[in-house]
């Protein structure tokens, strides 16, 4: 065992210091780090082997600082807080940039026919659910039933918003059917996120204390995280979805994308953690259990789901 590494680094929490923009910044760099995609089972198992024995007090020999924070980002980015499963590769944060960009720059590019509109929102909601369901906040499984209403629903969702604006805005200005694909999405994420998490809803998820101590599962966190979720969903997606119709619509008025209309997809393709709560918002029964067990607590934690 390693003399010069300490057993008391923290690596429940990110290394860097999330009360700066910087810090946060750094951390979110790594959890969303594409390279991660291409990491093989083998690295993955040992780093998944160094942080669990690094948790319970052992280490390889010639382990260092550096290396175990390594191993804590790649555990991270492949396998689920809560349950500890491997996750689905493409529903990991480190494939949402390629995976995001992709089928966002091809919703945003054939928007002109109705075809194309209904299979990339099918496209978009089909990766959505994977999303959803690989990154479900705590441990209740989710059945087959669920995931099917789920994924139905909400394809439905941006299908019919994404034709029925469409429609709409045959008689305005051209450039408002570049928002069509926006708004579908917006549409399908406040029908699929609750779809697919609504076994949260009804069972709760699991709080903790500061130290990361489970105390019970509540359904009002749940209810907050989901709402957190669908809003930081939508506010994600304005910057990939609202901005670059407005820079396509300028660039496509360009001699040069006349020229070579077949760049207009890769150019829009290019344009392109933990919550808390007071104890007082809890339901009144898991209230009085954790005033009973732990009466300093006045704020518990959770983890809300990507």
């Amino acid at each position: 065992m390693s003399g010069d590494l300490p057993l008391n680094i923290n690596i429940k929490e990110p290394r860097w210091d999330q009360g700066t923009f910087m810090g946060r910044a750094q951390h979110f760099f790594m959890v969303t780090d594409p390279r991660n995609v291409l990491l093989s089972s083998e690295v993955l198992e040992d780093a998944r082997v160094t942080v669990e024995n690094y948790r319970l007090g052992t280490m390889k020999p010639g382990l260092t600082e550096d290396q175990l924070w390594r191993a804590k980002y790649i555990y991270d980015s492949a396998f689920h807080p809560d349950t500890g499963e491997k996750m689905l590769l493409i529903g990991r944060m480190s494939a949402q940039v390629p995976m995001n960009m992709t089928i966002t720059g091809c919703m945003l590019t054939f928007y002109r026919t109705a075809p194309a509109v209904v299979f990339w929102q099918w496209v978009n909601q089909s990766f959505n659910a994977i999303v959803n369901y690989t990154n479900r906040s705590g441990d209740a499984p989710i059945t087959v039933n669920q995931l099917g209403a789920a994924y139905v629903s909400a394809t439905t969702g941006a299908v019919v918003t994404a034709l029925g604006l469409k429609a709409l805005t045959k008689s305005l200005p051209a450039i408002m059917g570049r928002f069509v694909p926006f708004a579908a999405v917006a549409a399908a994420n406040c029908i699929n996120i609750p779809f697919m998490r609504q076994r949260e809803l009804k069972y709760g998820i699991p709080v903790t204390d500061a130290e990361g101590k489970r105390l019970g599962e509540s359904s009002e966190a749940a209810q907050q995280a989901i709402v957190q979720v669908v809003v930081s969903r939508i506010g994600m997606a304005v910057p990939a979805m609202a901005l670059p119709p407005v820079i396509m619509n300028a660039l496509e008025k360009k001699a040069f994308m006349k020229r070579f209309p077949v760049l207009n997809a890769p150019v829009q393709v290019g344009l392109v953690g933990l919550c808390s709560m007071k104890v007082s918002s809890l339901e009144p029964e898991l209230q009085e259990r954790i005033r009973q067990n732990n009466p300093h607590i006045t704020t518990v934690y959770f983890n809300k789901g990507l």
